[in-house]
Formats: C-alpha cells, structure tokens, sequence
C-alpha cells in the first residue's frame, strides 16, 4: 500500500507514526483505564501542524486532503484510539463544517484557532431520542430578532466536556421537515448552554464525551452556518466526508491489533514451538492481513473521490462498514491469538477490542451505511 503514496503522504505517515509511538502509545492505557483527555496529546498535535491538515491556507491551514488525513488517522489510530477519536471530531467534523460552510468572516473567526488547537470543535448532532435517524431533531432554535433561541439536549458528544466551539444541529420550522433544519456555532459559556460530562463507556474511553443542555440560549443568526434551512444537506455531505475519516481509524485500530498478534505469535511457545509457527496462527494472520490491505485500499479511493470532488456518497459508506467490520474481525482474532494475557488490562488488544466496537455506531451503524449503498445501487439501476 504504501507504494501508493505520494511523497508528501509518506511524509506525513512517518511524522505521524513517530509521534504515535513516542507520545500516543505510552500513554494510551492511562488514558482509557482513568477516562482522561488527552490534553498533552492533543497539544501535540496542534504543535507539529496537523490539527489545521485539511483546513483551507487562507484560514490558517496546511490546504491538504482526505488522502493526507487518511494516512494520518491510521497510524494514530493504530497507537490509541481515544486520540484518533478527539482528532477526526476536531479536525473532519467540527472544524470542517465550519471550513467548508462557514462565510469569510466566521472561518475568520473560528479555523484559525481551530488549527493552531487554541480551540476544540465539537459536532452536535445525536440526541437522547433520534438513535440512528439522527436528524429527527427535537432541539429547537426559534428566531427572535437577531438571535435564535435554543431549546434542548444532545447526547454523545465527542469532545464535548472540552471544545470551545460547538457546531450544533437545531430544528427551526418543524413544518418544513428536513428544510426547517440549521446548522449553528455556539461557543462554550454561552448563557443557557450546559455540558455535562458523561462517563462509564466500553471503549474510546478518554475521548470526553458529554451530554449538552440548552434552555432559552441565545445565539446570534450570524453564527449560522450556511443558508437557512440548509443544515440537513450540511450535516449529510460531513457525515459522507467523514466517514472516510472512521474507516481509516478502523484501519489503524485493526493493524495495530494485527501487529500485536504477530508480535505476540513469534515471542510465545505452545506445544515446543513459537505460536507463528502453528498453521492454525498462520491463517488468522494471513486473513487479518489481507483484509486490512483491502479496507485500506477502500479508504484511500473514498478519499481520493472526496479530494477530487467526484461524488462518494456510497463509496465512504463502502469504507466505513468494511472498515469497522474489518477492525472487528481483527481486533476478535487478536485476542484469540493473545489467549487469557490478551483478556486482561493493560494489554493493548483488549483495549482496541473495546475500542473499536463504537466504529460500527457511530457516524451510522453498519445498518445504515448497508441502506445508502444498497439504495446508490439501486439508483444506478433505475
């Protein structure tokens, strides 16, 4: 695979790895047995340029693509998924919508300091009610005069109990269905805005997840993103974008289980001999690795598609549900392999088996991503 990178991926791939070596992967089972966010990891990555990656160079970003981000997840993604996760919120859902949305003077205001990390972006959709129809939203925001005034909870929110900057999806015109839909910043301390940090999570432990409350908030109309009624149409083409960020962490999380394994199977004996050495070991590395190329290959031509602006709708859903289910797969093998040391804290393969369920629910269950490449398919037909 890596035959097929530029030169400017392969450098960002080996930048990125050496940092997931040296300041992610010693510290990513503190970060998942005490719930903590990454704060130092994240001020990393801010300092060596790749929070503001795929952020437009008029804003104060590096003007790069989903094939460059793509290379990056992996390799953080393969030392601690709880970074990985802060990072694709950050960088290809808060801060993106505002990149790609926003007008001159609200990216003025916001990406640049997304990209220097001075600021975390959160992404507000999901709520305690809407499960996998996400944009059933019963968070209200009714105009009065140059505000609107926001009524309502969400749930899930990555990034939540830290960002300073929240992209939030509120429902104006219940008549107009999913026209009646906007997309609004609100900044943390806003009156009426609450975040409550939600704990107790099988996996992606230390990514800040918070429940958020809003009674009678008051956010300007200029903090609206795009025209009004646009916010579905908005919150589709992130979340399409988007996934192609997931399924190059499942990417990551599955090799770094993958390498795990194989370190594992040449170091412990069974039976007078390595475990590599055992056929049955053999065809669970040779699978693992197999499919892991085939998930990558699929996340780089979903990300290519996205960075040449062709439609990519069901080819990042494609990623996505193979991604997840691959890092599923691998993640199950490497624990198999790992025997009862791979059962227990702190081995990694026990945390990235918890780690890497979230992949196959969040940002659309693998249900969903099976609906919109089955319906693409049967667009084609029509």
């Amino acid at each position: 695979m890596r035959a097929t990178l530029t030169e400017r991926q392969e450098l960002l791939r080996q930048t990125a790895r050496e940092f997931a070596l040296k300041e992610l992967e010693p510290r990513a089972a503190d970060v998942d047995s005490n719930e903590e966010f990454p704060r130092r990891q994240f001020d990393g990555l801010a300092a060596i340029g790749l929070l503001g990656l795929t952020m437009p160079e008029a804003d104060g970003g590096a003007g790069g693509g989903y094939g460059e981000l793509a290379v990056v997840i992996e390799e953080l993604a393969a030392a601690c998924g709880s970074t990985s996760t802060v990072f694709i919120t950050h960088v290809s859902l808060g801060a993106a919508t505002i990149a790609r949305f926003g007008h001159a003077e609200q990216r003025a205001r916001w990406v640049p300091a997304l990209s220097r990390g001075d600021k975390i972006a959160a992404f507000a959709l999901s709520e305690p009610g809407s499960g996998s129809d996400a944009l059933a939203l019963s968070t209200t925001a009714s105009l009065d005069g140059d505000d609107y005034v926001i009524n309502g909870s969400k749930v899930f929110i990555t990034n939540g109990e830290v960002a300073g900057v929240f992209v939030v999806f509120v429902n104006s015109d219940r008549s107009k269905g999913h026209r009646g839909i906007n997309a609004v910043v609100v900044e943390r301390g806003a009156a009426g805005f609450t975040v409550s940090h939600m704990t107790g999570k099988m996996g992606m432990r230390g990514s800040a997840t918070a429940e958020l409350s809003f009674q009678d908030c008051r956010v300007p109309v200029a903090n609206r993103l795009s025209d009004e009624g646009r916010g579905y149409s908005v919150a589709l083409s992130i979340l399409s974008s988007s996934r192609v960020s997931i399924a190059a962490q499942c990417v990551g999380l599955a090799r770094g289980a993958y390498e795990a394994a194989v370190k594992y199977a040449n170091q412990r004996e069974a039976f007078g001999k390595h475990l590599a050495d055992h056929q049955a070991i053999q065809f669970m590395l040779a699978d693992m690795a197999t499919e892991i190329d085939a998930a990558r290959l699929l996340t780089h031509r979903a990300a290519s598609l996205v960075d040449n602006g062709r439609p990519h709708v069901a080819e990042s859903a494609m990623a996505k549900l193979f991604a997840s289910e691959v890092a599923n797969r691998a993640a199950h093998r490497a624990v198999q392999i790992h025997g009862g040391s791979g059962y227990f804290r702190p081995s990694k393969v026990e945390r990235i088996y918890r780690d890497q369920r979230v992949t196959e629910i969040y940002e659309g269950t693998s249900e969903i991503q099976r609906l919109i490449i089955a319906r693409s398919i049967l667009e084609d037909r029509s």
